[in-house]
């Protein structure tokens, strides 16, 4: 009868005075479970190549856990990403003769029901920075260990742990700027290893070892309506054939047109960062491979630098978990939002009257991502001239984009709201007609989303309540019956956004 490899090293062990789920020094342990989260790949996993590397079998898990999935800023595109995720996942684990094990359940009652089901001598994980991810995972840690297992977590998440880059008086840092300094240096000259597990997938337990896994979720069986087909899903095959289009061709026109959401040529990694179909090692080392040559030398300088901002929000959620539900700076937790509910509502359908605003808004619910340079024009508009809250426009994003990330989605929220670390001074209040005239100057961008404005010259499509009424009648345009004509005007809501932080500003604010 053929013993198993797990079943040995635990003779082995026995014989020798040995704990079953004591981890020996000199053979691996007979078996871990991988415990599978934002690390939704095979190559480059931090924690998987440690399981790889110490264990006789890895047993990977997925655990679709109900307090997640029945979070109020839960949106259908990440569960959507995330299931097809799960599907390249699993069929990257059948490639090497297992398969992803997906269990339904709070991961503190199914993980040790696992590792006694499996006979497995603990867990390893990839760690989280956010608040309920922390304390879920220092809950599933300690019932771990008491019931004799390991559990251990690594980080994996960014390229530099939130402890990692700290200030010369050992705080963490509040700007941008300084920490760059600190952390780009290592990047070029020491970058972080890809952890090249693949010569071990090998040890992927095998089916056979395997027991009944819960049917690959879909968007279907996890009662929420199908996604709509516009939506760019993907998994790790994608994710890499997409990093790769990026360094071979897009990254030399980076530095020049990453603003102009016309010329689309950002990255679009950003939803498998978030699930970790792609990790950030991945894209720094594609990045180290473009600045070699002259022609993409800038564009990789400013894309790491865009990848360094994910980490100083990660760090700054890490330090200041507070800033998920307030403001990181905590006088402007009492600015006085008018939350108009009309104005808000506007907004969010892309019918606000300015093109630059409602294309955006347009394609973020059609493609369930948005240019980050719309990003911000919206997020402005919704704070600075709607005078709504920026946790409304928060959740909205968290809603609707694939790559909803806590992190960087608060991050950048409070950015545009004069709230958050390094965020812009309160009295910077972008208009939106320069806007749209500087970053799509054609209009190009507003044709493909405001598809009634696409007929128009572009001395009119970023301002169509402009024009004067023959050029409307030469074009066929009814002024406020094709397009809504503008629901508040800059110039006046400018002055009375200043008006509502001017307040409770402090003198510092307004440096």
């Amino acid at each position: 009868m053929h013993m198993p490899a797990w079943a040995i090293v635990a003779l082995y062990q026995w014989y020798n005075g040995g704990d079953v789920h004591q981890s020996g020094r000199d053979l691996p342990v007979p078996r871990l479970i991988h415990w599978f989260r934002r690390d939704l790949r095979l190559t480059d996993n931090t924690a998987l190549a440690a399981a790889l590397t110490r264990a006789e079998e890895v047993v990977p898990v997925f655990v679709l856990d109900p307090a997640i999935l029945g979070r109020p800023d839960t949106g259908l595109p990440r569960v959507a990403f995330l299931c097809t995720a799960l599907a390249g996942l699993d069929a990257g684990c059948r490639a090497h003769g297992s398969r992803l094990l997906i269990v339904h359940g709070k991961p503190e009652e199914e993980l040790p029901r696992l590792c006694a089901t499996l006979l497995a001598d603990g867990v390893c994980f990839n760690r989280d920075a956010e608040p309920f991810a922390r304390n879920r995972d220092a809950q599933v840690t300690e019932i771990l260990r008491q019931g004799g297992y390991t559990c251990e977590g690594f980080f994996d998440q960014g390229l530099h742990d939130s402890e990692a880059i700290m200030s010369p008086k050992g705080t963490h840092y509040s700007m941008y700027a300084p920490y760059r300094k600190r952390a780009e240096p290592d990047l070029y000259g020491a970058p972080p290893s890809i952890q090249d597990s693949a010569q071990r997938l090998a040890h992927l337990a095998p089916l056979r070892a395997l027991p009944e896994s819960e049917p690959l979720p879909t968007a279907e069986s996890l009662g929420l309506p199908p996604p709509l087909s516009t939506w760019a899903l993907g998994d790790e095959d994608a994710g890499r054939k997409l990093l790769q289009g990026f360094r071979m061709r897009l990254i030399t026109r980076y530095a020049d047109e990453r603003n102009n959401p016309a010329a689309d040529s950002t990255s679009h990694l950003s939803p498998h960062l978030r699930h970790g179909t792609v990790s950030a090692r991945q894209c720094l080392y594609a990045a180290l491979h473009a600045h070699q040559h002259p022609e993409s030398r800038s564009g990789a300088e400013l894309w790491i630098s865009e990848l360094i901002w994910r980490d100083f929000y990660r760090m700054t959620l890490y330090h200041m978990p507070q800033v998920e539900h307030h403001a990181a700076k905590p006088a402007f937790d009492d600015l006085q939002y008018e939350n108009a509910p009309a104005l808000y509502d506007a907004w969010e359908r892309g019918e606000t009257g300015y093109p630059i605003i409602d294309a955006g808004m347009r394609q973020m619910h059609a493609q369930a991502w948005m240019h980050n340079r719309c990003r911000m024009v919206v997020a402005n508009f919704l704070i600075k001239d709607l005078l709504c809250d920026y946790k409304l426009g928060e959740r909205a994003f968290m809603l609707h984009l694939m790559d909803g990330d806590l992190a960087a989605n608060n991050g950048g929220w409070q950015w545009s709201a004069s709230t958050g670390v390094d965020a812009q001074p309160y009295f910077r209040i972008f208009n939106p007609l320069s806007q749209s005239q500087k970053f799509d100057p054609n209009g190009d961008y507003i044709r493909r989303w405001v598809p009634e404005l696409a007929k128009l010259p572009k001395e009119y499509v970023h301002a169509p309540h402009a024009m004067p009424p023959l050029i409307a009648q030469q074009y066929g345009f009814r002024t406020g019956v094709d397009y809504p004509l503008p629901i508040v005007d800059h110039a006046i809501q400018r002055e009375r956004a200043l008006a509502m932080y001017r307040k409770i500003a402090k003198p510092e604010d307004a440096s």
